[in-house]
């Protein structure tokens, strides 16, 4: 190998060499390909065709994808540079003009707030984030679980009773559109009215988990062999079904219109009502009676793979529960001229509402006791959760005396933890894979 001295010696050597390489370069010159830019200007000078531009790219040695331009495109590209050039860097802030500066936590509000949302930190409710970060420590998907057993159990002639496939129907029928129409709320309003860049976060995770939700259901329904058309249309065609669904949608119906906006008592009671609705009736009543149905079939070993995705599905509502609760204390700290006596009696009217309403699910899922449990245990279940409901939004309890018949739903889903922000920190939350219920 020459070294840099050898090498500048023979080519001092040899100047005939330097002749034939510029002889060669000159060559080169010659037959490579004009540049882009001159194309476009003979394009232009010349007032050639878009065929005619193509065709002298196509002439050239260089094939790359760049240079096989038309005269359209290179007109595009041009009108491309000259956008961005003009482009305003402060244009499409007009709403956020009373804000545009670096936000402090003061500057922060659950609704109605003014301050840059796109603006996530500082924290002003760490709470929320913490609920974030846990819901995403919280992670997992249905095909995680197997459903073998499930089938063959299902697919057993006497492997299951006609009340125990009741059941299983009723409940996949119920929770396969239940959280797509709590995933519709969140997107539609909630995410829009809520104003604190930390809770919408979490909100969005929110959303994600229901779609896992409705995907788990799906999952079990595909599994099952079940018929599709019959399971999700139930909440159509089911009255036990239907009428929870619509109670929950008549508190969606007036904020999901876009040009709905809170910023006056009546409008922000609204949304104050429809957080109550779906986090503290839908997501907090309406889904226990089915839950506890599920999960002490899988106690007793029947439909285990459809229990266990009902348990991660259950830790995950349990947490929605949670965020809700506190969002809806945190709106009632900062805007207590909302929680008058009307607003109280309207709040507890909504949960005596939907306890009767699931109070009714439980009588027609459950004609018979079966499963350790029936209509009149469950009713008195519900009743103690409602209870709790009330409890946790500072409101009187209407049940004197309400117990829970079933100590183990506490042991799964571990109602001690089921508390807001203002009594405790929700803790022990893993990754799906690692799910553990000790």
């Amino acid at each position: 190998m020459l070294n840099w001295d050898e090498f500048n010696a023979e080519e001092n050597a040899a100047p005939s060499t330097g002749a034939a390489n510029n002889t060669a370069a000159e060559h080169f010159a010659e037959s490579a390909p004009a540049p882009i830019t001159e194309i476009a200007e003979i394009a232009e000078t010349e007032e050639l065709s878009a065929p005619e531009v193509e065709v002298i790219i196509e002439n050239t040695d260089d094939t790359s994808q760049e240079t096989r331009l038309s005269s359209d495109q290179l007109n595009a590209i041009e009108q491309a540079k000259a956008a961005v050039e003009k482009l305003d860097p402060n244009a499409g802030n007009e709403e956020l003009a009373v804000s545009a500066g670096r936000v402090a936590v003061d500057d922060k509000r659950m609704i109605n707030c003014r301050a840059d949302l796109n603006q996530l930190v500082p924290f002003k409710y760490d709470w929320a984030w913490q609920k974030y970060l846990d819901g995403c420590a919280n992670h997992w998907m249905p095909q995680e679980i197997n459903m073998n057993a499930d089938v063959a159990l299902w697919k057993t002639e006497d492997g299951l009773t006609d009340d125990e496939r009741l059941i299983v129907q009723r409940n996949l029928g119920f929770f396969a559109t239940a959280d797509s129409l709590v995933a519709n709320n969140l997107v539609l309003a909630i995410y829009r009215l809520i104003t604190n860049p930390e809770c919408r976060q979490y909100i969005l995770r929110q959303a994600f988990e229901e779609a896992i939700h409705t995907h788990a259901y799906q999952y079990c329904i595909e599994s099952l062999a079940m018929d599709e058309g019959e399971i999700f249309n139930m909440y159509h065609e089911v009255p036990s079904v239907a009428k929870k669904a619509s109670w929950g949608l008549k508190y969606t119906k007036e904020i999901t219109d876009p040009t709905f906006n809170t910023g006056t008592p009546e409008t922000d009671k609204m949304l104050l009502k429809n957080l109550i609705a779906f986090y503290c009736c839908l997501e907090g009543i309406f889904f226990y009676c089915g839950f506890t149905q599920i999960l002490s079939m899988g106690r007793r070993n029947k439909m285990t793979g459809t229990s266990e995705q009902f348990q991660y599905i259950l830790r995950d509502e349990s947490m929605h529960l949670n965020f809700g609760i506190d969002m809806i204390n945190q709106i009632k700290l900062e805007n207590p001229h909302l929680w008058d006596e009307d607003m109280k009696e309207q709040a507890t009217q909504m949960i005596l509402e939907a306890t009767q309403l699931e109070i009714e699910y439980a009588r027609d899922t459950m004609p018979r006791g079966v499963l350790g449990m029936n209509a009149a245990m469950m009713e008195d279940y519900l009743q103690f959760i409602a209870n709790r409901r009330l409890n946790q939004l500072g409101l009187n309890e209407q049940f004197t005396g309400a117990q829970n018949p079933f100590p183990w739903m506490s042991e799964i889903m571990d109602l001690r933890k089921e508390k807001n922000f203002f009594e405790t920190r929700v803790i022990e939350y893993q990754t799906g894979g690692a799910l553990n219920w000790d």
